[in-house]
């Protein structure tokens, strides 16, 4: 049995053991936001390099300016958290796309269910998780489609899960354009991850401007 001493909250007293519900999790002041929750305790995340940063705010930025010219929903970014699952850990993926129809999922400071698109952008410290264990996850908890990325590596892999509830890699095309299966006119040319042109020449290739 758990003991609460004087002016100690029961939260409190879990977050000291070590353990902590989802919902304490969600409202707790934490040192540091890069976290995630895992099997009741409270992860941090490795630090991220300046390439990591670029590539995320180049997604974030061409993304949100896409699903506002499309009406698609929003796009949301770490630290928001996700928990796909009520047997799944709460994370927080560097982006995710939840399409409009899908509004009912998200809360005030999390999302309850799978977003539409997730894109974790790979760090060195983050590699094994992000292609182990997140990848089940959003597998498992039903993420339509995921984005590796791979920036030491200069690597992008896509996946859609299918009718069996198992990820398939999308191959870009033979000239390097990625086409979306969870959003029909959105396509990337994979080369722009690592060059990074002019947001404003993206948006002319959509047509958007």
């Amino acid at each position: 049995m758990s003991i609460v001493t004087p002016g100690q909250s029961e939260a409190a007293n879990r977050t000291a053991h070590g353990v902590m519900s989802y919902e304490d999790f969600l409202v707790a002041p934490h040192e540091n936001q890069h976290v995630e929750w895992v099997d009741g305790k409270v992860v941090p995340m490795a630090p991220i390099s300046n390439e990591h940063t670029d590539i995320t705010g180049f997604l974030l930025t061409i993304l949100r300016v896409f699903s506002e010219a499309h009406n698609v929903g929003r796009v949301l970014y770490e630290p928001f958290q996700m928990k796909t699952d009520p047997n799944l850990p709460g994370r927080s993926p560097d982006l995710l796309v939840l399409k409009t129809e899908n509004f009912s999922r998200l809360k005030k400071n999390h999302l309850i269910g799978p977003a539409d698109l997730v894109v974790e952008v790979i760090s060195p410290g983050s590699r094994s998780r992000d292609r182990g264990e997140k990848y089940y996850e959003y597998e498992q908890g039903g993420v339509p489609e995921y984005w590796l990325i791979d920036p030491e590596r200069k690597q992008a892999e896509f996946y859609a899960r299918g009718s069996d509830n198992f990820y398939h890699a999308i191959p870009p095309t033979s000239d390097g354009i990625f086409q979306s299966a969870v959003l029909p006119n959105l396509w990337i040319k994979v080369d722009w991850l690592w060059n990074r042109p002019n947001q404003l020449d993206v948006l002319r290739a959509w047509k958007i401007v």
